[in-house]
């Protein structure tokens, strides 16, 4: 009893696969056959079918060249994506703009120290000459006070040299300045 059962039920179940083999091998050619019909009428007739556009993926993209995307740009899209690179053209030429201001201005005041540090040399100067014209003039007094007088020539003498030392040492900061500024990109007029 045991053999007549596992024998039908390997016979039943020999008899479906073949079932399900001969339908999907008669309804093979006949999807075939309506594809070729298919394939051949869009052939013929090429403006039946709107074209799709070709899909990449990982199987198919080129390997060796770039993908190009050729087609009608999206206007709505390319308006507001100029209106966007316009305001960032235009948010960057402000930026630049401040930054050269920013420039001009510590430029500005550099220059505007080293003419104050030159009129305050050219007054030291002038002060000593005028002294020492005076301490020459009189030879009595040269005779009386020659101590005193090689104690302020040499004070002087040391306010002129560090004065002098300041105007130059700003000078040269100036000149550091405006080469920074070229290398920022600052145009030369608002560099001079």
């Amino acid at each position: 009893m045991k053999r007549i059962t596992v024998i039908g039920f390997a016979f039943a179940l020999s008899t479906a696969l073949l079932a399900t083999t001969a339908v999907a091998q008669t309804t093979a050619p006949a999807q075939d056959q309506a594809l070729g019909d298919y394939a051949r009428k869009i052939r013929k007739d090429p403006g039946t079918v709107k074209a799709r556009p070709k899909v990449f993926d990982n199987d198919n993209l080129p390997a060796d060249d770039k993908l190009s995307v050729v087609g009608q740009p999206n206007t709505a899209n390319t308006a507001s994506d100029k209106d966007a690179a316009g305001a960032k053209a235009d948010a960057d030429q402000a930026r630049k703009q401040a930054e050269w201001k920013a420039w001009q201005d510590k430029l500005t005041t550099q220059k505007d120290q080293i003419g104050l540090a030159s009129r305050e040399l050219d007054v030291l100067q002038r002060e000593y000459e005028l002294r020492a014209a005076a301490m020459y003039a009189d030879a009595g007094n040269r005779m009386r006070n020659s101590a005193e007088w090689d104690k302020q020539d040499a004070d002087y003498k040391q306010k002129i040299a560090d004065k002098q030392k300041a105007v130059d040492d700003a000078k040269q900061k100036l000149t550091d300045m405006q080469e920074g500024a070229r290398k920022d990109g600052v145009p030369s007029s608002m560099i001079e």
